[in-house]
């Protein structure tokens, strides 16, 4: 049987520093590439430069080898719909909650 959920500040900064700038980049990816939204759009809703969309674009910042964990693939996909509709939100708990990390400590 597995433990309930519990917040760890550990769990969270491993979180926030390997996968969020990886899936941040799918995000950004599927938002211009399947959503049809411009750079320019996805950088005002986002609230980022132009230039970090471009270089996410062209994987040159949050790129990594590694594939994702499957189990991401729904939080990434609730999040992109988050942005492309302007409505819903997507927390660190949520990602947290959806990832094993307790296989990458």
């Amino acid at each position: 049987m597995t433990e309930p959920f519990s917040c760890d500040i550990m769990r969270c900064d491993t979180l926030a520093r390997r996968l969020l700038p990886q899936m941040r980049a799918e995000m950004v990816y599927r938002l211009v590439n399947e959503r049809g939204i411009s750079q320019s759009e996805a950088s005002k809703r986002l609230g980022i430069s132009r230039a970090a969309i471009s270089q996410y674009m062209s994987r040159k910042r949050g790129f990594n080898r590694e594939d994702l964990p499957e189990n991401l693939e729904s939080v990434i996909e609730r999040w992109v719909s988050a942005v492309a509709s302007g409505e819903g939100t997507i927390t660190i708990c949520d990602v947290c909650r959806s990832a094993d990390l307790s296989n990458e400590r």
